[in-house]
């Protein structure tokens, strides 16, 4: 079965360091192509933070800081691809939905090759920089046993409830 990756929260810190954040649990992709222009006077803020170390949310198309690795259908795939589709004509001024498909099941497929070899519950981060020949990125893999307590639960009280 193929994987992929859904957002994750652990905190409300996405809420703070993305102009849009993603919601917890929508399927992610890497979206780097949204920075494929930018220069170094577009890395300011908020739109720093989402190109430094953002996921690309397929639902809001928000960021979130950490995805996790998990068993997709085949059939959300084709969905996940068509939605891809339909952002890059809206967005990206992609001249139709049929021109921009074949572009967004690569973008899920490179997903799909990040995910492969990680075990379900895997956390991903992505790190990027902006060099001369373009941006470059980096992914982080943290196994499930591997994360501090205070990395993968929320604290609080019984009176938060």
């Amino acid at each position: 079965m193929p994987k992929l990756a859904r957002t994750i929260r652990f905190d409300a810190s996405d809420e703070n360091v993305f102009s849009r954040p993603a919601d917890p649990g929508e399927w992610a992709i890497a979206g780097g192509f949204e920075f494929s222009n930018w220069s170094e006077g577009d890395l300011t803020g908020k739109a720093r933070q989402a190109f430094a170390n953002g996921w690309l949310g397929m639902t809001s198309f928000g960021r979130a800081t950490f995805v996790a690795v998990t068993s997709v259908e085949g059939d959300e795939i084709a969905t996940l691809a068509a939605r891809l589709a339909d952002h890059f004509v809206a967005l990206y001024g992609a001249p139709s939905k049929e021109a921009a498909l074949d572009v967004a099941r690569a973008e899920i497929a490179y997903m799909e090759e990040l995910c492969e070899d990680h075990a379900p519950n895997t956390l991903l981060a992505v790190s990027r920089e902006l060099t001369e020949a373009g941006v470059r990125e980096q992914f982080r893999a943290i196994q499930p046993a591997d994360a501090e307590l205070d990395l993968v639960a929320q604290h609080g009280t019984l009176d938060d409830v």
